[in-house]
């Protein structure tokens, strides 16, 4: 097994409108859409949409919501073999508005993805001892992240985590230890340095202190301004790559799907975080969640 995601499933109920509503206002939109979400579930997409050998561990209840994610997911490629369906608790959603400006709002209500457990790092034990990559996000509880982590290092695969909803109560006592590489934007890496960087050096100094904290590899993202990098053997700064850019919705969720997929297939950090970088742009161009991930030939494409 090539890549094992650990991660949220969410159903996006997405709103666009001229302008975002201000505290109290209520604003008429121009149009809304009912699409497969989750920082999980998205970087999955991402994944199997470039062609990645790739599973999805995760919880989706027994709802209406649980049926489009299950269908969706299924078309796009990403097996729910081992998606658990929740007796207790609603498939997560997300609500989200966007502006004319492609700026967004987003409020999540896990639901199902809360309630990740140990059990379900259990009962995929075999899956995450093979895997030889895995990605990891904050949309399911912290701890479950931790002992998958764990299982996945303890038989030699490579961690990635993406620090997203910001851990803005911590994390768990040892947590980066057990990651190998980290990708934080610019307001997660504040919330674990203790300051927003705004440009490339000041990104450098951030993945300096990410690295004192015991994550071999640390990737800065910047947003629109580009990505910093650095590892034991290199780093560097990658300019962003122009696109037409209409939403950027998941544009970090298509980011981290293409750095897996790049490392996955031999890239050294450098190269795999350009590749990734081509991954958000393109995702920026379309519009929706998992359905703006790209495919190979369009990262191809981009990248000349």
């Amino acid at each position: 097994m090539s890549i094992v995601i650990v991660g949220s499933i969410n159903v996006d109920i997405t709103t666009r409108s001229e302008k975002l509503p201000r505290p109290g206002e209520t604003l008429h939109g121009d149009s809304y859409s009912i699409n497969l979400g989750g920082k999980g579930c998205n970087q999955a997409v991402a994944v199997s949409k470039l062609g990645g050998d790739v599973q999805l561990v995760g919880r989706i209840g027994k709802d209406g919501f649980g049926d489009i994610a299950e269908t969706q997911l299924k078309d796009m490629g990403v097996a729910t073999d081992h998606v658990l369906k929740d007796e207790n608790n609603g498939t997560g959603i997300a609500v989200i508005g966007v502006d004319a400006n492609s700026e967004n709002c987003i409020t999540v209500v896990g639901g199902a993805n809360m309630a990740v457990s140990s059990s379900d790092i259990t009962q995929n034990k075999e899956l995450l001892e093979n895997a030889k990559l895995l990605m990891l996000q904050l949309e399911i509880p912290a701890q479950t992240c931790l002992a998958a982590a764990k299982a996945v290092q303890a038989s030699g695969g490579r961690v990635v985590f993406d620090p997203a909803p910001a851990p803005v109560h911590g994390l768990p006592e040892g947590f980066l230890r057990h990651v190998d590489v980290i990708t934080p934007n610019e307001t997660e890496t504040e919330v674990l340095t203790g300051f927003k960087p705004t440009n490339p050096q000041e990104a450098a100094k951030a993945a300096d202190l990410l690295r004192q904290m015991g994550v071999p590899a640390a990737v800065v993202k910047l947003g629109a301004h580009g990505v910093y990098f650095k590892d034991e053997t290199s780093e560097g700064f990658v300019k962003p790559y122009k696109v037409d850019s209409i939403d950027s919705v998941a544009a970090g969720d298509c980011f981290n799907g293409g750095l897996a997929y790049a490392l996955s297939q031999g890239k050294n950090l450098g190269d795999a975080v350009r590749f990734a970088a081509a991954c958000g742009a393109l995702s920026t161009t379309k519009r929706g969640a998992a359905t703006s991930a790209p495919t190979l030939k369009e990262v191809e494409e981009l990248m000349g």
